[in-house]
C-alpha cells in the first residue's frame, strides 16, 4: 500500500475543485481528477428538447436516506476521533478540511448511488465497486493503484439452529480512508471500532492497521464457530451409532457448511501470505506485521480443522452407510428366518391336512346312499374300512415324517 501521507498533499489541492457534496453527480474527483468510476460510465444521454416533467426516480434522496445505510463514520487524526459526520456528503467535507486525517466509514447494504458516491470521491476502481453492488463474491484480495479491495466471508454459529452462518464483508483500504460495505447482519463491526479508538497509538498507524483489525476480527469470529462444529461432529458420532434414522440429514448438511466454511479460510491463507509478502516493498509497520503474522496462524489453524471436520464427516458418512447396511442386512436376515418358520409351519399344517383328509374320503365313500352299493351287506366291509383309513393315515406319516415335514 502506499504511503498513506501522500494523499493529504493531493487532496488540499483539490477543495475547491471538488464535488462539495460528496454525492457522487459532478463529474471530478478531489484534485481535479476526473473519477476513474466516471471515465468508466457511459456518457448521459442529451435530453430531449422542450420542458420535461420531473420524474419521481430522479429525485435526490433526503438526508435520511442517505444516512440509512451509514452504519458508523469517523474521521480521526493521530488516532483519534475528531468528528462523526452523519452523512457521507458531511464525511467527505470534514476529510478535506482534515490534515493527514482518516476517515472509516461503515456501510450496510448501501444504495448504489451512495457507492457511487464513494467511487467519485475515493477514486474507487469500477470492477471493485461492481463486485461490492453485486456482493456473492468468493474472498480475495486485490489491488487498484494505492487501493485495496478484500472480500472477507464472516462466519457465526447459531446455537438455537445448530448450524454456521455466513456474512459477506468488502473492505475498500485507501490511502486516508477505509471503508467497509456488508449485505448481511454479520459481522458486526463496532467491537473492533471501539477496540481501535481504545488504542490510539495503532489506530494512528493508518488505514493498514484498520484492515489488519478487521481482519483479525473476522478470523478470531471463526472460533465460536469451530467449537460449535466440534460439538455437532460429536453429537453426530453418538447418533450414528445409536441409530438415529435422521442422522444421515444431519451428516449432509453439516459436510455442505462444511465446504462454504472451507471456502471461507482456504482464500484467507493465500491473502494473508501475499500482504505479508509486500511488508518491505510498502514499508509496513513491525507492530502491523507481527499483527498480520498472527492472523496468518490462526487462518492456517482454522483451516486445517475445517480440513479435518470434512474429512471426519465423509468417515463418519461412510460408517453411517456400513452400519445402515448391516441393520438392513440383520433385518433380511430375520425376516428369511421368520419366512422359514411361516414355512416349516405351514409344511406341518399341510402334512396333518392330508393325514385327516385320506380317512375323511374313505368315510366320505362309504357314506354315500346309494341303493345298490358294492361291499354293504359284507360282514368285513366295517373293518376294512377302518383298516384302510389306518393304514392311508399311517403311510402319510411315515412319508411326512422321512422329509422332516413333521
Amino acid at each position: 500500500m502506499a504511503d498513506r501521507r501522500a494523499r493529504p498533499a493531493a487532496k488540499n489541492t483539490g477543495t475547491g475543485t471538488g464535488t462539495g457534496t460528496g454525492t457522487g453527480t459532478g463529474s471530478t474527483s478531489k484534485g481535479g481528477r476526473k473519477s476513474v468510476w466516471r471515465r468508466a460510465l457511459p456518457p448521459s444521454p442529451t435530453p430531449p428538447a422542450g420542458p420535461t416533467p420531473p420524474s419521481p426516480a430522479a429525485k435526490p434522496p433526503t438526508t435520511a436516506e442517505r444516512a440509512a445505510s451509514v452504519v458508523e463514520a469517523a474521521v480521526y487524526q493521530d488516532g483519534v476521533r475528531v468528528s462523526s459526520p452523519a452523512t457521507l456528503a458531511d464525511t467527505f467535507r470534514e476529510l478535506r478540511q482534515a490534515p493527514a486525517g482518516m476517515a472509516w466509514i461503515g456501510l450496510a447494504r448501501p444504495t448504489e448511488a451512495e457507492l457511487l458516491s464513494l467511487a467519485a470521491e475515493f477514486d474507487l476502481h469500477p470492477l471493485a465497486v461492481e463486485d461490492a453492488m453485486e456482493a456473492h463474491q468468493r474472498p480475495k484480495l486485490e489491488r487498484y493503484g494505492d487501493t485495496l479491495f478484500v472480500v472477507l466471508r464472516a462466519a457465526r454459529y447459531l446455537d438455537a439452529q445448530e448450524e454456521v452462518d455466513f456474512g459477506e464483508l468488502h473492505v475498500f483500504v485507501g490511502p486516508d480512508f477505509v471503508i467497509t460495505v456488508r449485505h448481511e447482519a454479520a459481522p458486526d463491526l463496532s467491537a473492533v471500532r471501539r477496540r481501535m479508538e481504545e488504542t490510539p497509538e495503532l489506530l494512528k498507524l493508518g488505514p493498514e492497521a484498520v484492515l489488519y483489525a478487521i481482519l483479525d476480527a473476522v478470523v478470531d469470529g471463526y472460533a465460536p464457530v469451530v467449537a460449535g462444529v466440534q460439538n455437532d461432529v460429536d453429537e453426530i458420532e453418538t447418533e450414528v451409532f445409536r441409530g438415529d434414522p435422521e442422522v444421515s440429514r444431519r451428516i449432509y448438511e453439516l459436510s455442505r457448511e462444511m465446504v462454504e466454511f472451507q471456502r471461507a479460510t482456504r482464500p484467507l491463507v493465500g491473502m494473508l501470505h501475499g500482504l505479508m509478502a509486500g511488508f518491505t516493498k510498502y514499508e509496513t509497520d513491525e507492530e502491523l506485521q507481527r499483527y498480520l503474522r498472527d492472523v496468518a496462524d490462526h487462518v492456517t489453524h482454522t483451516s486445517e480443522r475445517v480440513d479435518g471436520f470434512r474429512q471426519a464427516l465423509t468417515e463418519i458418512l461412510t460408517v453411517n452407510a456400513t452400519l445402515v447396511t448391516q441393520q438392513q442386512n440383520a433385518e433380511m436376515r430375520a425376516l428369511a428366518e421368520a419366512g422359514f418358520e411361516q414355512n416349516e409351519e405351514i409344511k406341518k399344517i399341510s402334512s396333518w391336512a392330508a393325514i385327516l383328509f385320506a380317512p375323511t374320503l374313505v368315510g366320505t365313500i362309504y357314506g354315500m346312499n346309494f341303493t345298490h352299493m358294492p361291499e354293504l351287506d359284507w360282514s368285513f366291509g366295517y373293518p376294512f374300512a377302518i383298516g384302510l383309513m389306518g393304514i392311508v393315515c399311517t403311510s402319510l406319516y411315515v412319508i411326512f415324517k422321512r422329509r422332516d415335514w413333521l
